[in-house]
């Protein structure tokens, strides 16, 4: 609905900013990183945003970027994790940072975030370990999976593999290129020993 807003910085408070445009003061809500970017009033800023609605009421959440805006819905998509606690694991880590703990199954750098306790960080690491990878927008840093992994990694995780394993054996994998099966065969090897 309301994709960018860009205004007259109006005010800053704890955890929102008032953006006035055309004639309108706009309270968005904000991680606390953007917050305390942010400069003086009255400097002109640009805002992605997510408009949550719900029965009684509209709340407009901003980002300095549209892969954040991105991770904050991908982040929704979590049963139990409502546009505030996205908010707070926003506020508390990077994109990078949060998408490396969801990959690399980091339980306990999610659950160190105000508001999202141990339960939550596994909903978090289960329902987006796959998706965190192919939902963000191209360019950013992932971890350690080239696309000649891909294929490895597909067949990996469908018999139950973490991605952390995964990774953890492709790093034991000679480089010189082999056939997926025997890529397959060595990675299984190296599990079970």
């Amino acid at each position: 609905m309301i994709a960018s807003l860009t205004g007259v910085l109006a005010g800053v408070g704890k955890d929102s900013v008032v953006i006035r445009a055309g004639g309108i003061g706009f309270r968005v809500f904000v991680p606390r990183k953007l917050l305390s970017s942010l400069g003086e009033s009255d400097q002109e800023i640009t805002l992605f945003t997510h408009l949550h609605i719900r029965e009684n009421e509209f709340t407009l959440y901003g980002f300095a970027t549209e892969e954040e805006v991105a991770l904050f819905r991908l982040l929704q998509t979590v049963p139990g994790v409502g546009p505030k606690a996205a908010l707070s694991i926003l506020s508390a880590m990077t994109p990078s940072q949060l998408q490396a703990a969801i990959a690399q199954e980091d339980m306990t750098a999610l659950a160190r975030v105000p508001g999202v306790g141990p339960k939550t960080a596994k909903k978090l690491v289960f329902d987006l370990k796959d998706k965190v990878l192919l939902e963000l927008p191209p360019g950013e840093v992932r971890p350690v999976i080239s696309e000649a992994d891909a294929d490895l990694v597909a067949a990996l995780t469908s018999l139950g593999y973490s991605i952390a394993e995964v990774q953890e054996a492709i790093r034991t994998l000679p480089r010189e290129p082999l056939p997926l099966e025997e890529r397959v065969r060595l990675a299984l090897t190296y599990f079970g020993s």
